[in-house]
């Protein structure tokens, strides 16, 4: 199946770059290119799109808001972002995962890891830089936005496996580190993400990641344990 990606970013030099390398790779097709947020939301809508690269700052209307908005439309519920940012440590970066975002990569990625992190989010696997990962949601998802006073209420419904493969997939662990951990196959472990995303209405690991924050399930100065 062929992945159309649309370029969400207010420089076309930008935009330019991305295309080279995506029209340059097989099984990849550029969807469109938005000069900001809400041209990227009517897009999504008036062409089919499976993954929007996504950049945090744009005029109008900004990523973060146009995230939101595609990830809350039914009509776009198979539409994945991925955000693009200038610094690994932005706060907005986090914004933007609770607001649906997929993951997110700098700007500055270079090529084969750009076509594989579409890949993987196209896959509705979720992506966080390998510079950040846990590390930037534990510093700042409890500044954003507070842990829930009341345990969601969906959380009674997942399972032991279930919760232990959730809290590992909180500390950022991926499948194959979850298989080896629990001596279980990848395929198991995807199945019970799988689960735990349909029982939380989550859209991907990385909303499991916001919600393991949220409800205490994790805490930034959590260390996991060998």
């Amino acid at each position: 199946m062929t992945i159309r990606v649309l370029l969400a970013d207010d420089q076309a030099l930008i935009r330019a770059g991305f295309r080279m390398i995506i029209d340059a790779e097989p099984g990849f097709e550029v969807a469109g290119e938005a000069g900001d947020g809400k041209e990227a939301v009517d897009l999504c809508h008036s062409a089919r799109v499976d993954v929007v690269l996504m950049d945090i700052r744009m005029p109008h209307m900004d990523g973060i808001e146009a995230t939101r908005r595609i990830c809350a439309d039914e009509r776009l519920a198979g539409v994945r972002v991925l955000v693009l940012t200038t610094f690994d440590n932005d706060d907005n970066v986090v914004l933007a995962l609770q607001a649906g975002a997929s993951g997110f990569l700098g700007k500055n990625v270079a090529p084969p890891e750009l076509v594989a992190a579409i890949r993987v989010v196209a896959d509705g696997e979720a992506l966080l830089s390998p510079r950040a990962t846990r590390g930037l949601v534990s510093r700042f998802i409890h500044q954003i936005q507070p842990p829930v006073t009341r345990r969601l209420p969906a959380l009674d419904l997942v399972t032991e496996r279930e919760m232990e493969i959730l809290i590992l997939v909180a500390h950022g662990l991926s499948n194959d580190e979850i298989a080896q951990r629990l001596y279980v196959s990848p395929l198991t472990v995807k199945t019970h993400v799988n689960r735990t995303m349909v029982k939380l209405n989550a859209r991907d690991r990385a909303q499991l990641v916001v919600i393991a924050y949220q409800n205490a399930l994790v805490r930034p100065t959590d260390v996991l344990a060998d």
